[in-house]
């Protein structure tokens, strides 16, 4: 298993600066049960960390501020918004002191695009504050924080492979049995995850939906590390309510197919595609493929699993 996450240095405050990095996710399965009455959904959500991260560095300041770099930087918030700046405050708020930091996120996961940036730099400015003021949060605390941040911010945390049941914020670890090689097609703009999980309850009107379960050949090929078989079972059931929202994504999805990837799929609540190919090589050739046909602002090639937010 290459999850993991080291919990800060120590209980000594550290002078900082403090820079984590935190990696984005993929979605093997995305299983969406019917709409709760508090307007979650119950799911049954397989992640997977690939190797595009994100680097929070928290330094010491006389209040809690946010900077921003990277592709896209302008579309983050850098105010309380900032899931960065809610894991500063919630920390601080639990240890009774004052959330005076400057959080910097140097960006490399694509900007709201369903491969769970925003969180991964909440779970990042957590571990970071978390090693600067040298509280020493185990990690079911770290994680009880990250629950109350959002669905995808205790997996940005954990890394790895795990299943994401509730409403995908209980994790329980999985094991995998080898390194899949992923192509990641960035779309123009991006897509709200709860306009798409409106448009998932639009679509299901009158439809009678299942109690949302992991899929046991997936979860077999993870853990054998069988990419042809992983290729067969990959399944979102947000894809069809993004791509009625965003029509344009079926032709990425083609492309990508076309020049030979195994699977294709949007990843988590999109606009951001996913391919997943035989090896670095073919990451290769279907990145170029993708980039050439016009369908997507970039492509990108990575690997999975990658460890969970680290204290560099």
């Amino acid at each position: 298993m290459s999850g993991g996450t080291e919990t800060g240095r120590g209980t000594e405050a550290s002078g900082g600066p403090v820079t984590v990095r935190v990696p984005a996710k993929v979605n093997v399965q995305l299983a969406v049960g019917a709409a709760r009455p508090d307007g979650f959904h119950d799911l049954a959500n397989v992640f997977l960390a690939v190797s595009l991260f994100d680097e929070v560095t928290a330094t010491p300041a006389a209040a809690l501020t946010i900077t921003c770099e990277g592709p896209d930087a302008d579309k983050v918030p850098l105010d309380r918004t900032n899931l960065a700046a809610r894991a500063a405050e919630l920390l601080a708020a639990r240890h009774g002191i004052s959330p005076d930091v400057h959080l910097h996120i140097a960006k490399d996961i694509p900007v709201a695009g369903g491969m769970a940036g925003g969180s991964a730099d909440g779970a990042g400015a957590l571990l970071a504050c978390d090693a600067l003021w040298g509280l020493g949060s185990s990690r079911e605390e770290l994680l009880e924080i990250c629950a109350e941040l959002g669905s995808d911010v205790p997996f940005s945390l954990v890394g790895g492979a795990a299943l994401g049941t509730g409403r995908g914020e209980k994790l329980t670890e999985l094991p995998v049995g080898g390194t899949f090689h992923w192509v990641f097609a960035v779309a123009d703009g991006g897509l709200s995850t709860p306009t798409v999980f409106r448009e998932f309850d639009r679509l299901a009107e009158g439809v009678e939906i299942p109690e949302p379960t992991a899929s046991p050949v997936l979860l077999d090929a993870l853990r054998t590390g069988d990419t042809t078989a992983l290729a067969g079972a990959l399944a979102n059931d947000l894809q069809a309510p993004a791509l009625s929202l965003r029509p344009s994504l079926a032709a990425t999805l083609a492309a990508g197919t076309e020049a030979g990837a195994l699977a294709a799929l949007v990843s988590g609540s999109g606009p951001t595609t996913a391919f997943l190919v035989k090896d670095a090589e073919a990451a290769e050739t279907v990145a170029a493929a993708l980039i050439a046909s016009g369908t997507c602002r970039t492509a990108r090639p990575a690997t999975s699993p990658a460890p969970g937010a680290s204290v560099l």
